[in-house]
This record gives structure tokens, sequence and C-alpha cells, in this order.
């Protein structure tokens, strides 16, 4: 099922819990499905840190997230879904990564629409990253 919604995504947001290291060592196996599934090695994604409300109980530095966004090639940003901190700009910067790719191809197709993106499908996704109460790695 994984699988089949990452063959159909044009982009993602690789969440882990900067309170959790588990979490964070997880995201390289999630990129890994990602690339294998899409058969792409250059899928628009952007790496989130999660939960930078709680920073006495970090155990994921900031410098480890760039330095693994770095690696992946894409947009690092930490968030706190729970104060509204940077959640909004998570999805700008995952369509701006999406159309960064897509520019001059037209390919950037959503609601069935050639090069529209609907705002309703971003505030969706949106209030799901912000009601998830999992500490695991997300993977939207």
């Amino acid at each position: 099922m994984r699988d089949q919604y990452m063959r159909t995504g044009q982009g993602f947001l690789m969440v882990y819990d900067i309170t959790t290291r588990s979490s964070f060592d997880e995201i390289s196996s999630f990129r890994a499905q990602i690339n294998r599934v899409k058969e792409d090695d250059q899928t628009p994604c952007v790496l989130i840190g999660n939960k930078s409300d709680l920073e006495t109980s970090r155990v994921v530095t900031t410098n480890e997230g760039a330095d693994l966004a770095r690696s992946f090639n894409c947009p690092f940003l930490e968030t706190s879904a729970k104060a509204r901190i940077n959640v909004e700009e998570s999805f700008f910067a995952l369509v701006r990564t999406i159309r960064k790719k897509t520019a001059g191809t037209g390919d950037l197709v959503t609601n069935k629409k050639k090069g529209s993106f609907s705002m309703g499908t971003l505030k969706g996704s949106m209030n799901k990253l912000v009601k998830k109460k999992k500490d695991d790695c997300s993977l939207f």
C-alpha cells in the first residue's frame, strides 16, 4: 500500500521527531524506499525536524538534520506542529521543490488540471500533520 502511495506522490515531507533518535535514523530508509519506488533519486522531498518547541528534550541536533538534508539535496526545516511554527512553510517549500523539478516540463498536475495546485489539498495535508500524535517518523 505504501509503495502505491509513493508511486503516485509528486513530493514528500519526511518528518522526524527531534526528541527521538530512532525516528531520525529511519529517515534514510524512507528516502531509499521513495527512490526505489519512484525509480528516481531526485524525487522532490523536504526534511522536517518536528517538535522544535521541545528544545530541552532534543536528541537530534539541527546540524544533524541540515547535514542529512544536504546529503539528500533537499530543503530542511524545523517545525512545531503544536505551536504551528514553520508548518505552512514546510508545505510551501515542498511545492517550490516540486515546481522547480517540473519547471518547463508541464508535469505539475493536480486535480486533473495542468499547472494547478489545490490549496484545499495543501491545507488538508497540513491539518493531518498538526493532528498527528504518534512519536514515530512520519511520511506524508
